[in-house]
């Protein structure tokens, strides 16, 4: 389709149908073009299950309005995401990644790297930086699950939904009591939002502050291990690491279903005509891999310069929590190859079970030696 018909109609679950479009320079002209509206309550906003028509209607974050309500909210919380800020937290985020390697590798040879260290270690860190208690974090991510799943029915999404912010609320009550200097709390102390828009807010970043590199994490790991050349340039040189982060962020690009948008007015793209009215959905995985942009694209190379990937999206809407991210991933990376010089796959690849239900692409499960 990139190649041939990079704009294209195609039709969505529902019957509903919508444009495709998977050309890199493409996707960044619709991200960055406020004629494309974020919006996902405006009729015929293209969405991709039941359930997650359901999210929206339900209680919509700031990653589905527009400017100036989208920015206003968004503001909130840049200072806690500036570089400067995240960079500060490299020494905690290292303690975080090595205690939980000595854990794994205490006395034992082989583990669940998922389930040891790859969802702990963002966990841990959003759960730090938000307020929520650690001992939580099985109530949050069991239904993160359930609104990232898109097998979920729209009651189940509906529940979890409810349940998550529920909790979301008691915890800004309890901040007002008990103030702290993490992100709730000083959403609380400002004043300007309620407590139903501060649980709004917070689930936004607590589902995606794990789910997003907990899976980039264990994803990372597994292509290395499938490319064992990369693998050794990176121990050999660490140097290579925060380049080598950016290649498989591009190379991977968790957000497998595309980011959707509505024209707002009638637009050209691509010698195609998008009417007003029209969905749009930017295959962020395709702009990735366009050849025009990164030659030999399908291929993993940890010394290519990828600084132009779109995997946290493009435009005023790209991932508020990128710094937090890339630093996460720098470190468990890092650690893991220098710690675990043995790594190896524990199963044969092909056992491997895929997220591909999932609305955050990743592995449920990766067993590993060392």
């Amino acid at each position: 389709m990139r190649r041939e018909q990079p704009v294209a109609r195609v039709t969505l679950w529902d019957g509903s149908s919508c444009w495709m479009v998977t050309r890199h320079q493409d996707v960044r002209a619709v991200l960055g073009d406020p004629r494309f509206s974020a919006d996902a309550t405006r009729p015929g906003f293209p969405f991709l299950t039941a359930g997650g028509r359901e999210i929206v209607a339900n209680n919509p974050t700031f990653l589905r309005m527009d400017d100036p309500e989208h920015a206003r909210l968004r503001r909130m919380l840049t200072a806690d995401f500036m570089v400067k800020k995240v960079e500060a937290m490299r020494p905690e985020v290292q303690r975080i990644a090595d205690e939980l390697l000595d854990r794994m590798t205490d006395g034992r040879s082989a583990a669940d790297l998922v389930a040891e260290f790859a969802l702990p270690l963002p966990s841990l860190v959003i759960c730090l930086l938000l307020g929520v208690p650690y001992e939580d974090h099985e109530f949050f991510q069991q239904r993160s699950g359930i609104l990232l799943s898109l097998r979920s029915r729209p009651e189940d999404i509906r529940t979890a939904q409810q349940e998550l912010h529920a909790y979301l609320v008691r915890l800004a009550g309890s901040k007002r009591e008990r103030p702290d200097d993490a992100i709730v709390s000083r959403l609380v102390a400002r004043g300007e939002l309620d407590d139903d828009e501060i649980a709004s807010m917070g689930r936004l970043l607590l589902v995606a502050g794990h789910e997003t590199t907990a899976n980039m994490t264990a994803l990372s790991t597994l292509a290395l291990l499938r490319n064992p050349g990369q693998m050794a340039r990176l121990r050999n040189d660490p140097s290579l690491i925060k380049g080598a982060v950016e290649e498989l962020l591009r190379y991977l690009t968790i957000v497998h279903n595309g980011l959707p948008r509505i024209a707002t007015e009638d637009v050209t793209l691509g010698g195609v005509t998008i009417r007003a009215g029209e969905g749009v959905l930017c295959t962020l995985n395709s702009a990735n891999r366009d050849d025009e942009v990164f030659p030999g694209g399908d291929a993993l190379d940890v010394g290519r310069d990828a600084r132009r990937h779109v995997a946290f999206g493009f435009g005023v809407h790209q991932c508020l929590g990128q710094p937090l991210a890339r630093v996460e991933l720098q470190i468990a990376l890092e650690t893991l190859l220098r710690r675990l010089p043995d790594l190896r796959l524990d199963v044969a690849f092909e056992e491997i079970r895929f997220r591909h239900d999932m609305g955050v692409y990743g592995v449920y499960a990766l067993p590993v030696a060392w």
